[in-house]
């Protein structure tokens, strides 16, 4: 440990976290939010007794959780440039950006297991509750709206949340598309200064602190949801 230059980190945590974490975090909370919006979509055409509906959808979810995030991440970056050119007819591939590619792979990677979380919960609910919804005159979506989901979105949430600390943590592999997130802004200044393992030691331990934090409290969650079953 006498080689190690703590000092570098030190001078480097403004760019660490005004730039890097920053980034990070953005990305997460785009990602889940619209990951969770079209998770839900998914998952009520999984649900659906209309094969037209719940055949793609399942093919969806399929595809997507049986593919690795960086592989996805590479086709939509390098790929949907060619194909949004030919659908449109345009000669040159169309520019895409490199995160506005990250936010809609990792939406779409997201929402197949958003997909099966929202799907697992609404199933957990009795089909009581559907019948008791139907005897107050609520036709199959104002019971899913007003009845089903407020239920089986709170069991939910815990495997909800910890799907967002997975998501936080897969951030990293945008280094791919050359962003910069907490991880690639501390690799630029370790290559710049000649200490990647001082600045690799302490993001690993910022991620580990925060994921662990996040862990524990979606644990007390978990449990105050299972006393209010």
């Amino acid at each position: 440990m006498g080689k190690f230059d703590f000092d570098v980190i030190g001078s480097a945590l403004p760019y660490l976290f005004k730039t890097g974490m920053t980034f990070t975090l953005t990305l997460t909370l785009l990602a889940a939010v619209m990951g969770l919006a079209l998770g839900t979509l998914l998952a009520m055409m999984r649900l659906s007794r209309f094969r037209i509906l719940s055949v793609p959808a399942g093919i969806y979810v399929n595809v997507m959780r049986s593919v690795p995030l960086l592989l996805v991440i590479f086709w939509f970056y390098f790929l949907v440039p060619y194909i949004a050119a030919w659908i449109v007819g345009s000669s040159t591939p169309l520019r895409v950006g490199a995160f506005n590619s990250a936010v809609v792979t990792f939406t779409l990677f997201e929402a197949a297991y958003f997909c099966e979380i929202m799907r697992a919960g609404i199933q957990s609910i009795s089909r009581g509750q559907v019948s008791a919804s139907m005897a107050l005159g609520l036709n199959h979506w104002q019971g899913m709206r007003y009845v089903i989901l407020p239920q089986a979105i709170r069991n939910m949430v815990p495997a909800l949340l910890t799907r967002v600390i997975i998501l936080f943590q897969d951030t990293s592999l945008v280094y791919v598309l050359s962003l910069t997130d907490f991880l690639g802004a501390a690799s630029k200044i370790g290559q710049r200064d000649g200490r990647l393992v001082e600045l690799y030691l302490f993001v690993a331990v910022v991620y580990f602190v925060i994921c662990f934090t996040a862990s524990r409290l979606v644990k007390r969650l978990e449990k105050r949801v299972r006393v209010l079953r």
